[in-house]
């Protein structure tokens, strides 16, 4: 699996960290950003690097850091095609995936220590969407509302 990963200034140091931890876990890892901690950069223009590679198959699954892991659900979740889940524990990590079929996590490096980001990384990352009928049917009027709203 492909995996993209980026931050802002406020998860640059989580960044580096859990790229190397996709990496020893056998995924592909592509660390799209931040590549220095500049305090002024916007993590709205790295939520749209992580969804725009979604979007264009370049990643299967992305990653997105900034302080409170807020901030960067609500510009992935502007994209018609994204998922964008802030999880901060492992069972919204992995039930995410398998019920929501959530293609982005967000996590917040104020807000988490690295251990825990570690394991929630890889229960995102193991996780597969099940599509049972109820969870199918539900992502089905999610995408039905996608069309509706979002041109």
């Amino acid at each position: 699996m492909r995996v993209a990963i980026a931050c802002d200034h406020a998860g640059y140091q989580y960044k580096n960290l859990l790229l190397q931890l996709i990496k020893d876990h056998g995924y592909e890892a592509i660390d799209a950003g931040a590549y220095s901690e500049v305090p002024g950069d916007d993590y709205p223009d790295h939520a749209a690097d992580i969804a725009n590679m979604i979007l264009s198959n370049q990643a299967e699954r992305g990653i997105l850091i900034c302080g409170s892991g807020v901030g960067v659900s609500v510009a992935a979740n502007k994209f018609k095609g994204i998922r964008a889940g802030v999880c901060h524990d492992t069972y919204s990590a992995h039930q995410c995936v398998e019920h929501d079929d959530v293609n982005v996590l967000c996590i917040g490096e104020r807000v988490i220590g690295i251990e825990p980001a570690k394991e929630i990384i890889l229960a995102f990352l193991a996780a597969v969407y099940s599509h049972e009928p109820r969870h199918q049917r539900r992502l089905d009027k999610i995408k039905d509302i996608e069309n509706k709203n979002m041109i």
